[in-house]
């Protein structure tokens, strides 16, 4: 779910980036998957070439440049996934159902990291999906600790209420049953800077017959414990503010 920043050639660039992600590109086939004019996509992906956001291979077929992989290599491995792996997995572990890592990006959220149930019905949650914002308990939990004038008009379509918002917010973990996904239940917790921001929401989903109608009576403690335990790891890490 495309989501645009109100900065046209911004935006522009930014499809042809993420069409060339997965496979060189003529500019034909670029021009397919961003659906951009061809004059507008040859001189954007001219202009990144420029700048070596965007290559050639050898067949002349515009592929990601070496730009992209030095950035990569200053950012440095981000603390919060390096962190989370071995704490969803323990979650895993302790709960029997999948674990999830969130962050929001603006009307969505989307899932950083994952550990799946090894067998038997689960919830599966691709790396990378794009989730809304409107309903489940992760969005519950991104939103009970975020600022009001963040929020905006993402309450008046969701599933849940600023009333319900206040009650995670107090207990400390949010649930949902159906409210994503018919069949699937999931309980949510915040991974919170010092300050009281919220960074993440952790989570763990699965099938409502094994998760309950009530599933943080279930496994609200466990969720909980797992983001207190990924906020404090950042915390003596300096990498949370």
């Amino acid at each position: 779910m495309d989501q645009s920043s109100g900065v046209g050639v911004l935006d522009k660039a930014a499809a042809v980036l993420s069409a060339l992600e997965h496979q060189p590109l003529t500019l034909a086939g670029l021009v397919t998957a961003t659906g951009l004019a061809r004059p507008t996509a040859h001189r954007l992906a001219v202009a990144l070439e420029h700048h070596r956001f965007v290559g050639r291979d050898l067949q002349g077929r515009f592929v990601l440049g070496p730009r992209l992989l030095e950035l990569a290599d200053a950012a440095g491995e981000d603390p919060l996934l390096s962190t989370a792996g071995p704490i969803l997995t323990r979650l895993r572990d302790i709960t029997g159902e999948s674990a999830q890592l969130f962050r929001r990006q603006g009307d969505v959220r989307v899932c950083v990291a994952a550990v799946e149930r090894p067998q038997g019905l689960r919830d599966t949650v691709p790396l990378g999906a794009q989730l809304s914002m409107k309903a489940g308990s992760a969005a519950q939990v991104l939103l009970a600790w975020e600022e009001p004038e963040r929020i905006g008009k993402l309450l008046e379509q969701a599933t849940f209420t600023e009333s319900t918002l206040q009650t995670v917010r107090r207990r400390g973990w949010a649930q949902s049953v159906a409210e994503r996904e018919p069949g699937v239940a999931s309980v949510s917790a915040p991974v919170l800077a010092p300050s009281g921001r919220i960074l993440a929401a952790v989570s763990c989903s699965g099938p409502i017959e094994r998760l309950s109608r009530y599933p943080g009576r279930l496994h609200g403690a466990a969720v909980m414990a797992a983001a207190e335990r990924l906020s404090e790891v950042l915390r003596r890490s300096g990498n949370a503010e």
